[in-house]
């Protein structure tokens, strides 16, 4: 009987730790999947907040020291230019890389960077002599281009 008895209390400690580690397991894989739509989510919020930096420019009129301060804040920013059209230079100057704003916007090359350098100087826009002077005081319409793929590539600031 005392045999039995022992290995009544066995075969209950096994079937206890058996049950304990699948409880264990499943809360495991569920918490797994969880993190992984939490991470999903995320990931979501994040382009939409990354996204929302432009929002300021699209389709708005700007002060010239908001078109200033864009190029200080996008001056690092990978594939990315701005143009800047005033009333001395109607055709405009690219800072930072040459974006295709001219072909359709249906078109694959619209929004493409351009692999030519872009000839806007920092210093131009602040040298009231430059074509390219920015008026801090005029005022510009901007607008957001984006690529097939609807990545932000370019601003651009027309004078109004």
């Amino acid at each position: 009987m005392n045999n039995a008895s022992a290995a009544l209390k066995v075969a209950a400690g096994l079937f206890l730790t058996i049950a304990l580690i699948t409880i264990v397991v499943v809360l495991f894989i569920s918490a797994q999947e969880a993190t992984k739509t939490a991470q999903n989510n995320f990931s979501g919020i994040q382009k939409e907040l990354d996204q929302t930096q432009y929002a300021v420019y699209d389709n708005t009129n700007i002060s010239g020291s908001q078109v200033v301060s864009s190029l200080r804040k996008f001056k690092d920013q990978g594939s990315f230019g701005i143009q800047v059209v005033t009333g001395k230079n109607p055709s405009g100057i690219w800072y930072f890389h040459q974006v295709n704003n001219t072909a359709s916007v249906d078109s694959t090359d619209y929004g493409s960077v351009s692999k030519d350098a872009a000839s806007g100087s920092f210093s131009d826009a602040l040298e009231q002599s430059s074509n390219n002077y920015i008026n801090p005081t005029g005022t510009f319409k901007s607008e957001v281009i984006r690529d097939k793929s609807n990545v932000v590539r370019a601003l651009v600031f027309r004078q109004n």
